[in-house]
């Protein structure tokens, strides 16, 4: 259960980061409500998988999620191009998360 919850705050760190980005320095009411909302939510999910995971470990997951996340939903929302270059590297950062989480 822990690992769910560590693996939806991440993807909450890819919302917050978004919306922080589409909040114009907080001039834009909706995402910054949306970036209050979904970091909150981040935060309170990892610190709650943190009472049970190694915290290194359960902070390079979040991280390594909320990173490929970031970069997927900018690639969907046109914002960034996603090269062949770029797509190994992500893969290589899952698989280090994959890894991360199976020795832990």
């Amino acid at each position: 259960m822990h690992w769910l919850v560590l693996v939806l705050s991440g993807a909450m760190e890819a919302v917050w980061a978004t919306a922080l980005a589409a909040s114009d320095r907080f001039r834009r009411p909706r995402p910054t409500l949306v970036f209050a909302v979904s970091l909150a939510l981040s935060m309170a999910g990892l610190a709650w998988a943190m009472t049970a995971l190694p915290a290194g470990t359960a902070y390079a997951v979040w991280v390594g999620i909320g990173a490929v996340g970031t970069v997927l939903l900018a690639v969907l929302r046109r914002e960034e191009r996603l090269d062949a270059a770029r797509a190994v590297l992500l893969l290589v950062l899952v698989g280090c998360v994959a890894g991360l989480k199976a020795v832990a």
